[in-house]
């Protein structure tokens, strides 16, 4: 038995006495007292606490300088209040931790209590040696246990206490004014006084502000901080003055604001005013300064023309210019009007016209970058406007944000817009523009009509354009009878457009847009969740509209052929059989059948893109081609492979961090088509896996592959070191083609200096595979793509120069260089083969440039259109950056 003595104890020991036990814990029971009273001194004064922290941020932040002189002081009162009642508070509620709480304290955090097993007494069995050495070891026992003990944590939680976290918000605006405000407002508080320091003991003070309007960009300048005596200021800056003091002691002085009438005080303690003109600006009295004031003027815009109106590839007219200002172009006008000076007035022009406004538009500004300088285009559509073709005066006019215009930059020429080469379209659409001239030549538009429809089998080549234009006829001469009215002229002239767009494009164009609409309804079936059969129905309807897109597309190939001087044949192959278009479609509907509606409304999309710029032509690839052309041919073969391999060892890297998926099959290893493969069948060698390079067949190589099979290489792919001996081959292959090239001259080395780029990187992928090394594998292969892509350019132009000589790179004279396989069935350039891939002559010619250039017009007007939504524009503009 043993016997604890407390220190309230009859009989206890002095706490004195039993802390001397305690010495080896003497720090530890130190650092728990402080913590103690750390715990109490902030549950009794956090409200004093948070009183101090909140009028500290107040005045960091500059509270009393907004508000009057009594409102400052009744804040102050309440100030000293709150601290003076949370101070009493505390001290009433705060205990000092006597030494004993402390030893509790330190005990609760160890096991068994061995603090107060030392400082216990045995009670019973004193006198028995064996109950005494084991009480001893007892001792001992919980001594070297308590030798342990760590000083607890102070417990300074107060959620209880402050169950509206004020502590926090008094924190929150002391951060805010330490981040946001200014020490030195913290003088403001010596007599409650706004920017008075001691002026109520030492004289009248001062304080002002310039801003200088907010579109220049231009800082706020504080007069105080200012030694010069001369201040250049922007026009139209805004000074703020205050005076602190008696009234009257500081006056003001000025001839910058140019004010007349009735104007405040010169001594009131508040003044504003805008400077306008050069001057002076004085403060008179104690402490006063005085500045002498130059303005600097806010020019006018600028803009300028930089060059004549065009027509882009899709018909829109392009008209650059030029603007500047100052501080930067806020907004202006285009304005087209008719040049009646220019316009040759005869025929249906010779009618007196009816009133037409002008042609306004916003001026397109720059969407990035500086807006004092720079350069833009004005793109818009005016084929169907009346005055298209017609001599017109451009008028350009900028304005910055001070409201200024700029001088008018006007230009005279013709409101360039799309023309109609069809003859019959053509006629059509003059006998529009005349009737949208004046209403008063309807009669006679209507019997230029019926001369035109006299011999309808001899113009018109489809009797459904005959009759609808016989329909319009009617129509016209039924309104011009009684009158022809603004609206029906509009009917008449949408008509009359329509019909004319329709024989322009022809046959084609009516199987495109069928074909479209078929796309689209499968499109929207899919993400409508439709039931399988309607979408089998809605897939058999894109079949047939492709089928009949494709017979068009064959029936004015072979018009064109026929069209053509001494039985030449297209340059252009027929790229894809239907065979293979039939298994783009069955990948389509395989997808869907999967519920892999994502993937299948992606493939669909790109075939439909496919078929939009398909070119179907005559002739048989492969016949009479030169040296130059089959070394081409090889080097885009070689291209591809090395495409094949990238995306093998990309997918290769993917697999590594997500090892449970099946080979080929992780996320986002997919090929043009939707499916999945590898190498050459992965890149897109057509539809079904077949291709036309010398890779053999892709379908079978896709296969091979997903049984682990041979690759179109050779190898193995199933593993860095079967990717770097495909690598290897493919690199001797380049190596080949490189020391039989059939061109010599600058043209012909920078080809060769080329592809030994390109073999040293595909050397350092081989490298990099062998050592497993995916990522550094497929940077060097990048390289050598690149550099494959400059070897092609440079003898692709070597060719053209050859060819405009006469001579084919081969030597052969008098023979036409075949490019049958110069385009993908997307129109693109095959690997750089084709002279229309590098004609440096304009943007306009040579169709991968066209198509580049029109797709880059497209997004520029999708991004410059402000009723699309911030983030679409957004990745327009950072497209347009990138490209």
């Amino acid at each position: 038995m043993s016997e604890q003595k407390t220190p309230d104890g009859p009989d206890h020991h002095p706490v004195e006495v039993a802390l001397r036990q305690l010495a080896p814990l003497r720090r530890a029971l130190l650092l728990t007292r402080a913590g103690m009273v750390a715990e109490r001194l902030w549950r009794s004064f956090w409200p004093l606490a948070t009183v101090l922290l909140l009028a500290a941020g107040l005045v960091l932040l500059g509270i009393f300088d907004w508000v009057v002189l009594e409102v400052a002081w009744g804040g102050a009162v309440l100030v000293v209040l709150g601290a003076v009642a949370a101070t009493v508070w505390g001290v009433m509620r705060f205990r000092w931790p006597k030494p004993h709480e402390a030893v509790a304290r330190l005990d609760e955090t160890l096991p068994g209590r061995p603090i107060a097993a030392i400082l216990d007494h045995q009670v019973s069995g004193a006198e028995d040696a064996a109950s005494v050495a084991l009480w001893q070891a007892h001792q001992a026992r919980m001594a070297a246990r308590a030798a342990e003990a760590e000083a607890p944590a102070p417990n300074l939680r107060i959620a209880d206490r402050d169950p509206y976290a004020l502590r926090y918000v008094a924190l929150l605006v002391l951060v805010t004014g330490l981040l946001f405000g200014t020490a030195w407002r913290a003088g403001s508080v010596a007599e409650l006084m706004p920017g008075g320091g001691n002026a109520g003991l030492n004289g009248p003070t001062w304080e002002g502000w310039v801003e200088p309007p907010r579109y220049t960009g231009l800082p706020t300048l504080y007069l105080g901080d200012l030694t010069e005596d001369t201040l250049r200021i922007p026009q139209n800056s805004r000074v703020t003055l205050r005076f602190y003091g008696d009234v009257g002691d500081l006056t003001l002085a000025e001839t910058v604001s140019g004010r007349t009438g009735e104007l405040p005080s010169a001594s009131a303690p508040e003044q504003n005013f805008t400077v306008t003109e050069a001057g002076d600006l004085t403060i008179d009295g104690t402490g006063g300064r005085s500045w002498r004031v130059e303005v600097i003027r806010d020019a006018p815009p600028l803009v300028s023309l930089a060059g004549e109106p065009d027509l882009s590839a899709d018909g829109t007219l392009t008209l650059p210019f030029n603007a500047s200002d100052d501080y930067g172009v806020v907004g202006g006008t285009v304005t087209i009007s008719l040049d009646e000076a220019s316009l040759n007035r005869r025929y249906g022009l010779a009618t007196a016209p009816d009133a037409r406004d002008p042609i306004t538009l916003p001026l397109p500004l720059s969407l990035t970058g500086d807006r004092r300088l720079f350069s833009e285009v004005l793109e818009e559509e005016f084929s169907a406007h009346p005055w298209a073709n017609l001599p017109v005066i451009y008028s350009l006019r900028a304005e910055d944000a001070a409201g200024q215009q700029s001088v008018a930059a006007t230009l005279h020429g013709p409101l360039t817009a799309r023309r109609f080469f069809d003859p019959m379209a053509a006629a059509l659409v003059e006998q529009r523009r005349d009737l949208l001239w004046a209403r008063a030549n309807g009669p006679r538009v209507a019997r230029i009509l019926r001369t035109l429809s006299h011999r309808p089998e001899e113009l018109f080549s489809d009797m459904g354009n005959y009759l609808q234009l016989r329909t319009i006829l009617k129509r016209l001469e039924r309104y011009s009878a009684h009158g022809l009215s603004p609206v029906h002229q509009d009917e008449i002239a949408s008509a009359l457009w329509a019909l004319a767009l329709q024989l322009e494009e022809g046959d084609v164009g009516d199987a495109l847009e069928r074909m479209r609409q078929a796309q689209e309804r499968l499109s929207q079936a899919m993400r409508d969740g439709a039931s399988d059969e309607e979408i089998a129905r809605l897939m058999q309807e894109l079949r047939e509209a492709t089928d009949d897109y494709m017979r068009q597309l064959s029936r004015q190939a072979q018009q064109q052929d026929g069209d053509q001087e001494g039985g030449e044949s297209s340059d252009n192959a027929i790229q894809l059989s239907q065979q293979d278009l039939q298994a783009m479609m069955d990948r389509i509907q395989e997808l869907m059948e999967q519920g892999r509606m994502a993937e299948a409304e992606q493939a669909l999309r790109e075939f439909q893109q496919m078929m939009e710029n398909m070119q179907v032509t005559q002739g048989q690839p492969g016949q009479g081609d030169s040296p130059g052309q089959q070394a081409m041919d090889g080097l885009a073969d070689t291209l591809r492979e090395q495409q094949g391999l990238s995306d093998q060892a990309f997918r290769d890297l993917q697999e590594q961090f997500n090892p449970n998926a099946q080979r080929g099959e992780s996320q986002g290893n997919e090929g043009r088509d939707g499916g999945l493969g590898r190498g050459q069948s992965h890149q897109g060698g057509g539809a079904g896996g077949q291709d036309d390079g010398p890779q053999g067949e892709g379908g079978q190589n896709e296969g091979r592959e997903a049984e682990g099979g041979q690759s179109p290489s050779g190898g193995q792919g199933n593993g860095a070191g079967d990717l770097a001996q495909r690598q290897q081959a493919l690199r001797d292959e380049l190596q080949r083609q490189r020391d039989g090239l059939p061109l010599g001259g600058p043209e012909g080395e920078a080809a060769r200096d080329s592809l030994d780029q390109a073999g040293r990187a595909m050397e350092g992928a081989e490298e990099a595979l062998r050592e497993g090394d995916y990522a550094e594998a497929i940077d060097r292969q990048s390289e050598a793509m690149e550099a494959l892509r400059d070897g092609m350019r440079a003898l692709g132009e070597a060719m053209a120069e050859q060819q405009q000589q006469g001579q084919q790179p081969g030597g052969q004279q008098g023979q036409s260089t075949r490019q049958g396989n110069a385009l993908d069935p997307l129109g693109r350039d095959r690997g750089g083969q084709g002279s229309d891939f590098f004609s440096r002559d304009s943007i306009g010619e040579g169709q991968a440039y066209r198509r580049a250039w029109d797709l880059l017009e497209e997004i520029r007007r999708r991004a410059g259109e402000r009723e699309r939504s911030e983030s679409e524009r957004n990745y327009l503009q950072r497209l347009l950056d990138r490209f």
